[in-house]
């Protein structure tokens, strides 16, 4: 397959779940070696789940196919630019690059407004618009001594 048809993809995984009436036009595979590993639709109103997008669904899915937690060589395939919580995930899974179909601005347009989530996220910290406060950093920081401290520890 080429990109264009791992495009097709996980634009028909939009299709078929907007389809169902239930749930969100977003879909996603993730590829490695010219092979889908993963696949993901929209869950978050069906599974009540609010991190169920179609790109993490891709990397769950992607990840328990391959037994790993690192998808480095992989790259997604996603039916619209990813939204600042996907994009977060995608960089934690460590996929190598990123293919999209549809702009947030195209999302918007059909009420998919995430520019709120844009523009928050790139204010600094304290600024952002669900307060933050810290609690217990020395205890906390106990646990990452600990962490320091371990021999048997899996490398992330």
């Amino acid at each position: 397959m080429n990109k264009e048809q791992f495009m097709r993809e996980a634009i028909k995984l939009s299709l078929e779940n907007m389809q169902k009436n239930a749930w969100w036009p977003f879909g996603a595979v993730i590829v490695k070696d010219d092979k889908i590993v993963g696949r993901g639709r929209n869950q978050v109103t069906s599974s009540n789940d609010p991190t169920a997008h179609g790109e993490v669904v891709a990397i769950r899915d992607a990840c328990k196919n391959l037994w790993t937690f690192d998808l480095h060589g992989c790259e997604i395939y996603t039916s619209c630019e990813p939204c600042p919580m996907c994009y977060g995930a995608i960089s934690r899974a460590r996929i190598s690059k990123i293919y999209y179909g549809n702009t947030e601005h195209d999302a918007a347009n059909i009420g998919f407004d995430d520019s709120a989530f844009h523009t928050d996220i790139k204010k600094e910290f304290t600024q952002r618009s669900i307060p933050v406060e810290q609690l217990l950093n020395d205890e906390a920081l106990e646990v990452f001594k600990a962490w320091t401290e371990k021999q048997d520890k899996i490398h992330y």
